[in-house]
């Protein structure tokens, strides 16, 4: 999918150096022999050689076909012939059903039929178990099938350092990501594994259960303008199940006010109200701010005018933005996952930052105690780390911080499982969740989610059920306040859950199944 970052090879590393064995190339032995007789054999064996036989000690190998291996003077042979074009090989290994040789240097190879391919030694295993860590493990092999050791307290992937790193107590494979901690207590998580000059940035030990407060979780999405009277919309939500509403609202007085009526319906019904700011990178023209401190200065008015208005009803929550990160000003492809900063418009990074910046002082300048929420999508961590960093995409520092109350994102159907998400679309996957609450320490709410627009309501039916039951399970481990539903009423039966206050019927009661039986508490 993105061809600049695909992964080229996995280099096997057992300690602290690392040196790639010759092994690949030549045409004859490495000392222009002849080869003798034995290497010749043609011979079948009755059954296969046993799974871990090596050469030496045995002789020979036979693979499940009958096929008979050897090794002369440091070249495979198989059934008398050479395969493919090796030297100085110091051992031929019969493992699960496969070939392997292994250089002099301590490389692994593997034999797909044809030739040899870059592998690591396949007793080591495959990825490594979530949780797996050193110094009580050897190593760690991760979703690239790179080798992670720890070595007099600094980290070598591959057999090269990581970074700048030194008295590291711990190193850990958890959720997709690599860890450290220092003797200080400190933890470091590794932006990207495939890359060993990424860097490592601070967070909290990720495998720290948090629970965020019960009586929020379950959530809708709506708008404003719809039809229904607040005092429906409250009916609607209490059958459902639902306690929180995520309602659009800009600076615009005919919106304010529309919001301001729903505020006051759910404050005495004792519903929850997140409200989103529709404030972003664009002026009225239609032309991305100038810079920073214009389009600073617009969301500062507008989150602060909407604040204003809905303070006296309750409100305290707010997003400030929708999907900023994926407008065609700041994404450089809406096919890139995120993950990297590079992913990103470095031009217009200011006016986004100042915009995510002005609208949460916005509301702060009102509500001191209010919680403000930052907006993702697909795998944006690359955007999230930057902007908490005060990071550019062209890798430059010392820019503002934009700190938030609460990560939000959103996770449709085509961006893949929120708790197993490609890094770059076909990338590694990670835990986004786990790596969210490690790194910024604050709750995380998925405020848009739904399959489809094209699946039938059975689908999206047994959608509802199955990832309602995931955000569920993880609501008390990864720190999830709210999960919202997109949408109550979309004017049709893309995305809706109901049509013209008539449920749609199979999601409709998939939803409220759900919510019934599992309690938010």
């Amino acid at each position: 999918m993105v061809k600049r970052r695909q992964f080229l090879g996995c280099l096997t590393a057992l300690g602290g150096s690392y040196i790639l064995s010759a092994c690949g190339g030549g045409s004859e032995d490495a000392s222009g022999a002849s080869v003798g007789a034995d290497a010749k054999a043609t011979a079948r064996a009755v059954s296969a050689s046993a799974s871990g036989t090596t050469v030496p000690s045995a002789t020979s190998i036979t693979d499940s076909t009958g096929a008979v291996w050897t090794l002369v003077k440091g070249s495979v042979y198989k059934n008398g012939a050479k395969a493919g074009n090796t030297y100085n090989v110091s051992l031929l290994l019969y493992y699960n059903g496969g070939i392997y040789h292994q250089g002099t240097g301590g490389q692994y190879y593997g034999w797909n039929g044809s030739n040899w391919t870059l592998c690591n030694d396949p007793r080591m295993g495959g990825t490594s178990a979530d949780g797996t860590s050193l110094p009580s493990s050897p190593y760690i092999i991760d979703k690239v099938g790179a080798v992670w050791t720890l070595v007099n307290g600094v980290i070598y992937r591959n057999g090269s350092t990581v970074g700048n790193t030194y008295n590291v107590s711990l190193l850990l494979w958890y959720g997709g990501k690599i860890w450290h901690c220092g003797t200080g207590g400190q933890f470091y998580v590794n932006v990207d594994v495939r890359n060993v000059a990424s860097q490592w940035l601070p967070c909290n030990d990720p495998r720290i259960a948090i629970a965020p407060a019960a009586g929020t979780f379950y959530g809708m999405n709506g708008h404003y303008d719809y039809t229904y009277t607040p005092a429906q919309l409250v009916s609607i939500l209490k059958a459902m199940g639902c306690t929180t509403y995520r309602v659009g609202c800009s600076s615009d007085p005919r919106q304010i006010n529309a919001v301001v009526k729903i505020a006051q319906a759910f404050q005495s019904a004792g519903l929850s109200l997140f409200v989103l700011i529709q404030q972003g990178v664009y002026d009225a023209s239609g032309n991305v701010y100038a810079g920073e401190s214009p389009a600073y200065s617009a969301g500062y008015a507008a989150a602060k005018a909407v604040a204003t208005a809905l303070k006296p009803y309750g409100v305290t929550m707010y997003e400030c933005g929708n999907e900023l990160t994926r407008q065609n000003a700041t994404v450089m492809n809406f096919s890139y996952a995120g993950s990297l900063v590079m992913d990103f418009n470095n031009t217009n990074w200011p006016a986004m930052r100042g915009a995510m910046r002005g609208m949460i002082d916005g509301v702060k300048s009102v509500q001191p105690s209010a919680k403000c929420g930052i907006n993702f999508c697909v795998a944006d961590i690359g955007a999230a780390d930057a902007l908490w960093e005060g990071m550019q995409p062209d890798g430059s520092g010392g820019h503002p911080k934009v700190r938030w109350d609460i990560t939000t994102w959103h996770n449709y159907d085509a961006y893949g499982d929120i708790f197993n998400i490609g890094s770059d679309g076909n990338g590694p996957t990670f835990d986004l969740p786990t790596y969210c609450k490690a790194r910024y320490g604050v709750p995380f709410i998925i405020s848009e989610w739904n399959t489809g627009p094209d699946q039938s309501e059975t689908f999206r039916a047994n959608y509802i059920t199955t990832q309602l039951g995931e955000f569920y399970q993880a609501r008390k481990t990864h720190n999830i306040q709210s999960v919202m539903y997109y949408v109550l009423d979309s004017g049709n039966n893309t995305y809706g859950i109901m049509i013209n206050n008539t449920p749609i019927s199979a999601p409709y009661s998939a939803f409220q199944n759900f919510t019934a039986s599992h309690p938010d508490n």
